[in-house]
C-alpha cells in the first residue's frame, strides 16, 4: 500500500546510535522511510548502519539510495588492489575493521580483505548493487549528490554525478519542475560558514546533511506529495529538535 508521507533520512557514515535514535521517530504505519546514501564509512558503527539498513530495505520495503561511499565500496570489492588507497583516503578502513576486525592493514591484502568479507557477508555486494540512484515521490526527487540541471532531462544524468555532484548542481537553475532533495554536500559547506547545521533550502533544493559524523547533526525529514511536513533534527549530544515547518 502507498504510504501518504515519506521520511528521509541524512547521511549515517557509521553513527549507529544516531540512527537508531532517529528511526525511533519515522512512522511505519504511514511513512515510506528512504535513506539518502552514505551509510558506511567513519563514525561509530558502519557495519550495523548497512546491516540494519538492508534489513530495512528487505524487511521494511525502506528506499536506500545509492551514496557515493557505497560507489567506493563496490569499486573496492569488484578491484581490491586498484581502489583500497581511495577508499581507505575516505573513512573506508573503519567500515572494513568493523566488520572484520582491526588491525587489518597490517595483516592482509585488499584482494584478502575483499576475500574475506564476500565469505562472511556473501550477500553484502550483491544488495548495494541493486541500490537505485533516485526516488520520485509527488512534487520531490530524492538523490544522494544531486542532478546535472545542465541537462534537458535531468534523467540523462550520468552514473557518476548521481553519487559525486557538488557545486554544478548547487549553483544551476533548478527548471525540473521538481524540489531536489539531496545529502553528500554537509549543510555548513552549502551555508558557507562551516557550523549551520539547518536544512539547507534554496532554488527548490533542500540539503538534508547536517554532518553528522563531523560533529553536526542527523535530519529526519518527512514530506507528504506536495510539501516538507517536518524536521527531526538529532545532534551529537542527542538533543532533538522536532521541528513542523
Amino acid at each position: 500500500m502507498m504510504k501518504k508521507e515519506l521520511f528521509a533520512i541524512g547521511d549515517v557514515h557509521g553513527q549507529i546510535s544516531l540512527f537508531k535514535k532517529m528511526l525511533t521517530h519515522w512512522n511505519e504505519e504511514t511513512q515510506q522511510l528512504l535513506l539518502i546514501g552514505d551509510l558506511g564509512d567513519r563514525g561509530e558503527n558502519p557495519k550495523d548502519c548497512f546491516l540494519l539498513a538492508k534489513m530495512l530495505v528487505e524487511q521494511k520495503g525502506a528506499i536506500y539510495l545509492k551514496g557515493n561511499h557505497e560507489a567506493m565500496l563496490l569499486a573496492f570489492m569488484n578491484h581490491p588492489e586498484k581502489n583500497y588507497g581511495l577508499y581507505c583516503l575516505n573513512g573506508g578502513m573503519k567500515t572494513l575493521e568493523t566488520f572484520l576486525h582491526p588491525g587489518l592493514d597490517d595483516e592482509y591484502s585488499p584482494t584478502e580483505i575483499v576475500m574475506m568479507l564476500t565469505s562472511r557477508y556473501p550477500t553484502l555486494q550483491p544488495f548495494l548493487e541493486t541500490l537505485p540512484l533516485y526516488y520520485e515521490w509527488g512534487d520531490f526527487l530524492f538523490v544522494h549528490a544531486g542532478v546535472d540541471l545542465t541537462k534537458s532531462d535531468w534523467r540523462q544524468t550520468a552514473d557518476y554525478d548521481y553519487v559525486w555532484i557538488r557545486e554544478p548542481f548547487h549553483k544551476e537553475k533548478n527548471n525540473t519542475g521538481k524540489t531536489i532533495v539531496f545529502g553528500h554536500t554537509i549543510t555548513p559547506a552549502l551555508y558557507g560558514d562551516n557550523q549551520t547545521t539547518d536544512l539547507w533550502i534554496e532554488d527548490h533544493k533542500i540539503g538534508i546533511d547536517g554532518g553528522a559524523v563531523y560533529g553536526g547533526a542527523l535530519h529526519g525529514v518527512l514530506f507528504n506529495k506536495q510539501e516538507l511536513v517536518k524536521d527531526v533534527k538529532i545532534d551529537n549530544a542527542g538533543f532533538v529538535w522536532d521541528g513542523r515547518v
